[in-house]
């Protein structure tokens, strides 16, 4: 009986795994092209400005 309980707990484990595997990999909602494309115009605008001036 006590080797049973030593097996369950890599058993359990795998199920926490499996589990927060399935909550870390879920679908999550993105920002899109478009926020990245302007935010990245933003940056190559600072960064003309700031050389520039030098």
């Amino acid at each position: 009986m006590a080797a049973l309980l030593w097996l369950l707990i890599p058993v359990i484990a795998a199920v926490g795994a499996a589990l927060w595997g399935s909550w870390a990999g879920r679908h999550r909602h993105k920002a899109g092209d478009v926020n990245e494309l302007s935010g990245y115009e933003r940056f190559r605008e600072a960064m003309e400005k700031s050389n520039s001036g030098a």
